[in-house]
């Protein structure tokens, strides 16, 4: 409810950035139901036409309705990313707290782990992966997991460090308890506005690298409605009917440019700048 009244609160520009991202939600959600027409039904007499009244978007080249296909792509180009922004944050902030609270050989280690990975082009890696062993859409997401790791190390490193500074570390260690519940009830919940921030720009990169995938026929299996592959099929049917391209750039740079714009304000409106909690 806290979280409600503060968007409430927030600039118009955040605040029509969440309103959209609940748009969305609720079309990942609710898809198959808001859509005017099953995506896979086609009608190959109409053949490609513009938008009209009965087809708001227009149609493909199949006859297909492309509004339909734009909401049921919603889910595929979503679950991906959210599964890799998850995954990450789970993974990375994990990783990231034991580096910065423990130091040592530890920081080391993970310090070096991410170094390898930094220097990895990991879009590149993800395709030559995919196109060799050919394993679809699930393992381009943990594969872009796992080659997500070192941003979310890192930030949540540097945030752990400036906590583990303070006094009240002192204090905690002072009064014998555990590094594990030190790290886990009083360092993370002070850097979570930075692994929420993080969280959110995971999920911009992954659902950008997911797309791209799918723009080149490497990431939603053929047949599944997902805005990639939909941005590529209308590439040349601009000029026939320029929305099938259109709609599903636009819903890619849209909700990239939400979540952007949430993450940034959560993080400015949320952090402690290492107050003592």
């Amino acid at each position: 409810m806290t979280a409600l009244k503060s968007v409430a609160r927030a600039p118009m520009l955040v605040r029509l950035a969440a309103a959209f991202l609940l748009l969305v939600a609720v079309l990942t959600l609710a898809g198959p139901w808001l859509a005017p027409y099953h995506p896979a039904v086609q009608d190959l007499l109409l053949n490609v036409s513009g938008p009209s009244a009965a087809h708001w978007l227009g149609t493909d080249q199949l006859g297909s309705d492309v509004l339909s296909q734009v909401i049921a792509g919603t889910r595929t180009a979503l679950i991906g990313p959210l599964c890799v922004a998850l995954g990450t944050v789970i993974i990375g902030a994990a990783l990231g707290v034991l580096a910065g609270y423990r130091g040592g050989w530890v920081d080391s280690l993970l310090n070096r782990l991410a170094d390898l990975m930094y220097a990895l082009p990991a879009l590149l890696v993800i395709i030559v992966l995919v196109g060799v062993v050919g394993g679809g859409y699930w393992f381009a997401v943990l594969v872009l997991t796992v080659l997500s790791l070192p941003g979310e190390i890192r930030l949540c490193r540097s945030a752990t460090l400036v906590q583990a500074r303070l006094p009240y570390i002192d204090a905690a260690r002072a009064l014998g308890l555990s590094s594990g519940r030190i790290m886990r009830r009083h360092v993370l919940p002070n850097i979570m506005p930075t692994v929420i921030a993080t969280f959110l720009l995971d999920f911009v990169s992954a659902l950008i690298g997911l797309s791209g995938l799918s723009y080149l026929g490497l990431g939603a299996p053929p047949g599944t409605p997902d805005w990639g592959s939909l941005l590529q099929s209308g590439q040349n049917l601009l000029a026939d009917n320029p929305w099938i391209s259109l709609a599903p750039g636009a819903m890619i740079a849209l909700t990239a440019t939400s979540f952007t714009l949430l993450g940034d304000w959560i993080y400015d409106r949320y952090s402690t700048d290492g107050d003592q909690p």
